[in-house]
């Protein structure tokens, strides 16, 4: 039960603070120049990674123990089934936002997704990369990703952010954003038809856990607290039920 809080909590509090969801830009352009770090370590621009292709792009961390992977793996299952050929028709990156993660995290999250796909894919059309000089947080704020660092109880730091899957045209325009986890192959491949004509559209939104949130002492507190009040207001509830019942059979009675 206590997920079900704490999803309600963080419902709440994306609502109250505005520095937390997806701030829609479509038809910004993203900037091209921006450099990361790829799964062999080396140095390469967005645009290298793009490589003129419409590209489907996701901001995670790779260590998040809670929807990026199975956001990951959703996507992988759809890619699976999408009738396009990967590498020639789009490609996929994968930008980790965490300011301490490094590329033998990348290795190992892009091994690991890959490795639930149902058909061999080719292995060059999905990059999993790092941030340098802060150019993922950069690059979150042009597409509008919007998250926040937390504390988790084991001192490390955490992050509440979204789902999203952001579509780019080939020149690197904004054209389209899935959220959340689950998406369907045909929303997806025509989200790629449209950033090849650089044709803008309002997100697709799958109404299951757009976003995550990094559990804290606090919150915590606040669910072990709201169970609490949940709690009593339910047996009031049942209380007042049954004493009017009673009291409702006890006029018929009379009548």
């Amino acid at each position: 039960m206590k997920k079900y809080f704490l999803l309600l909590l963080l419902t709440m509090q994306l609502f109250s603070n505005q520095t937390l969801g997806v701030n829609e830009k479509l038809g910004t352009m993203v900037p091209l120049d921006l450099t990361f770090i790829d799964e062999d370590s080396k140095q390469v621009t967005l645009k290298q990674l793009m490589d003129g292709k419409p590209t489907l792009l996701t901001l995670n961390y790779f260590r998040c123990a809670g929807i990026c992977t199975p956001q990951l793996n959703e996507l992988a299952q759809a890619l699976s089934k999408v009738k396009l050929a990967e590498n020639t028709d789009y490609k996929v990156i994968s930008v980790d936002f965490a300011e301490n993660e490094t590329p033998s995290l990348a290795v190992r999250k892009k091994k690991n997704i890959l490795h639930t796909m149902h058909r061999d894919y080719v292995q060059d059309a999905w990059h999993f990369v790092i941030g340098e000089n802060n150019s993922s947080g950069k690059l979150a704020e042009h597409v509008g990703f919007q998250y926040k660092a937390v504390a988790m109880k084991s001192g490390e730091v955490g992050y509440i952010h979204p789902a999203m899957i952001v579509v780019l045209s080939p020149k690197g325009k904004i054209t389209g954003y899935l959220e959340g986890m689950d998406q369907l192959p045909a929303d997806i491949t025509m989200a790629i038809h449209e950033a090849v004509k650089g044709r803008t559209r309002k997100a697709i939104l799958r109404n299951n856990a757009p976003f995550c949130f990094t559990k804290t002492p606090e919150a915590d507190s606040a669910v072990n607290k709201a169970t609490r009040i949940i709690g009593l207001v339910s047996v009031l509830l049942f209380l007042a039920f049954f004493f009017f019942y009673l009291r409702k059979k006890s006029n018929s009675l009379k009548d």
